[in-house]
This record gives C-alpha cells, structure tokens and sequence, in this order.
C-alpha cells in the first residue's frame, strides 16, 4: 500500500510538471525551458542529500548515469515525436509503452502478482491509453517514423524508470543526483550546439523552475515505490502521469475532458483499487 501511494504521488507529481513544461514550452523554445528546469531539480536533488542520505559507489554510479541518459533520451524523442504528430494517437503509445516494459522486466526478475493483480494490471495499462488520448484519436493516422519514435520516447523513458529500480537500495539519493546531473550536462550541451536555433524568447522562469522541482519529486517518489514494491505494479501506476496533466488542463486552461478521458479516469481508479489489494 505504502508503494502504491508513492506511485500514484509520483504520477501526480509527473502530471504536474508536464503541464508546467508544456506552458513554458509555449513562452520559448523547450530548450530554453528545460535550462531553468534541469538545475532547478538537480539543487532539489542536492538538498534533499543531507536528510536521506546518498552514496557513490561503482554501482550507483553506473546506474544513475544510465538513467540519466536515458532520461535525456526520453526528452529528445518524445518531443520531436510530439513535434511531428498526431499527438492524440503517438501520446498514448508513448506512454503504454514506458509502463510495459518495466513490467516485463519486473516479471523476467520473478515477481508475481496476485489474482487482483492480474486483472488490475491490464486494466491500469487501458487507463494509461485512454487517459492519454485526446479526441478524436482515430482521425488522423501516424506515419512508420513517427511511430518509431512514439516507441523509442516510451522505451527511453521506461529504461530510466528500469536503471533507477536496479541502482542499490542503501544508495539514498545518489542514483538521482548522478542521472540528473548526466542528463543536465547532455541538455545543456545540446542547447549549446543549437544555440542559434533556440530564438530570443524569454524563458518563464518560475514555471519552468517549478517543472523541474516537481520533476525531482517524481523522481524520488518513483524510487522510493520502486524499493518498497514491485517494479510490475509501481511502473504501471507511475505510468497514468497523464491524468494529472489532464485535470490540470481542464482546471487551469479550461480543456475539455473528451468521454473517452473520462472513461480512462475510472478505469484508472479501479485498477488502482484492485492493485491494492495486491
């Protein structure tokens, strides 16, 4: 239980920072975005170093370094997947994709799920398709390279969730330090050699920073779940991050919610309870 609501913290905190992003992507090339956001979650990560903890061992290192590229992975294909759309169709196979894979790998390590599990889970990977699509996803129909790359951004970004899960449990904060500080150093270096690309907008600051700390929190609410339960149930959890962005958009921007979100919305909720009882 305690696993499962750090994940659904963590889902929240990911629904919360995409939206953030996505409205200081809009101000001023993302690049320029992720610059405020990368060393606002890495000083978040480097406070919360004296109260939990970290070590840098060979082990923490590698793995927190292979997230972080992963990480970095993620953020440059799920954009230019986005960029060449439909985003309605390629958004959800992102995001079935980043929750499957972790649950092959959870299973491939010998977890196993209980009855309720085993219909929560499949109920939990609907949720995440339909939570994510927007109307009209049936309209409109992506070309092999788009979603080749809607299968690269979700598989990148399941690869970070799987090297946090495998960084040792007595690390504390270290893998999250070391991957943010390798996917910072990767942004801002693309954001060097694209420099004369990225325009003069003036990035919005606050918003941006504020995606970055909520980044951070996912982040570490993801890992915690991650050493108090089962990769299988946690990825899949983490993966309904799109609920948030919607109920976001729909208070904030005033968005409607289409039937089909709101149809995803419950499954969610179900699947949820039913994980629980695992």
């Amino acid at each position: 239980m305690i696993a499962l609501l750090l994940a659904l913290g963590s889902s929240l905190a990911y629904g919360c920072a995409d939206f953030l992003g996505g409205l200081g992507a809009r101000k001023a090339h993302v690049l320029r975005t992720v610059m405020i956001a990368a060393p606002a979650s890495l000083a978040v990560e480097l406070l919360l170093w004296p109260v939990l903890g970290a070590s840098f061992d060979p082990a923490t290192l590698g793995w927190g370094a292979a997230s972080g590229v992963a990480s970095a992975a993620a953020f440059a294909l799920l954009y230019r997947t986005l960029a060449i759309g439909p985003m309605n169709v390629l958004s959800p196979v992102t995001a079935l994709v980043s929750a499957a894979l972790p649950v092959g790998v959870g299973l491939l390590q010998g977890e196993h799920l209980t009855a309720a599990g085993l219909v929560g889970l499949p109920l939990a990977l609907v949720a995440v398709v339909l939570v994510s699509a927007g109307h009209g996803a049936g309209s409109a129909r992506p070309s092999r390279t788009a979603l080749l790359l809607a299968f690269g951004a979700g598989a990148a970004i399941a690869l970070q969730l799987v090297f946090l899960h495998q960084a040792p449990s007595g690390s504390g904060v270290g893998p999250l330090i070391t991957g943010r500080a390798v996917s910072s150093a990767v942004t801002l270096a693309a954001a060097g050699l694209l420099r004369r690309r990225l325009g003069s907008e003036r990035p919005a600051y606050g918003m941006s920073a504020a995606a970055g700390i909520l980044d951070s929190v996912a982040n570490l609410l993801f890992l915690l779940a991650a050493r108090s339960g089962d990769l299988t149930v946690v990825a899949v959890v983490t993966a309904l991050y799109p609920a948030g962005t919607v109920l976001l958009a729909r208070g904030v921007l005033a968005e409607r919610i289409h039937r089909g979100q709101l149809v995803g919305l419950g499954t969610a909720a179900v699947a949820v309870g039913l994980l629980a009882l695992t």
